[in-house]
């Protein structure tokens, strides 16, 4: 299973997940995503637009590499990958 960590700031909207560790069954970001939006409805929009690619202020990693696919998002992900999601914060 893939090991998922979400920066502290998703917690806030999706406060679900805080405090677990959450593992899930994934081939591919895609698939992460799919199963994180089971585990959190909302988050899935959140972290993509309508067409399913990752927003701009969002970065996915597997391992300590950054996802090259932002727009179907298949890069794999492999049985015991951790898998990073960071979300940018700004402000002014």
């Amino acid at each position: 299973m893939a090991h998922v960590q979400l920066t502290r700031h998703l917690f806030t909207f999706f406060p679900q997940l805080e405090g677990r560790a959450i593992e899930v069954e994934a081939t591919t970001v895609a698939e992460v995503i799919a199963e994180l939006e089971k585990l959190a409805p909302g988050i899935a929009f959140y972290l993509c637009d309508e067409r399913g690619r990752l927003r701009m202020h969002v970065n996915v990693f597997v391992g300590e590499e950054r996802v090259t696919d932002r727009k179907t998002l298949s890069d794999p992900v492999g049985p015991d990958a951790k898998v990073f999601v960071f979300q940018a914060l700004s402000g002014g």
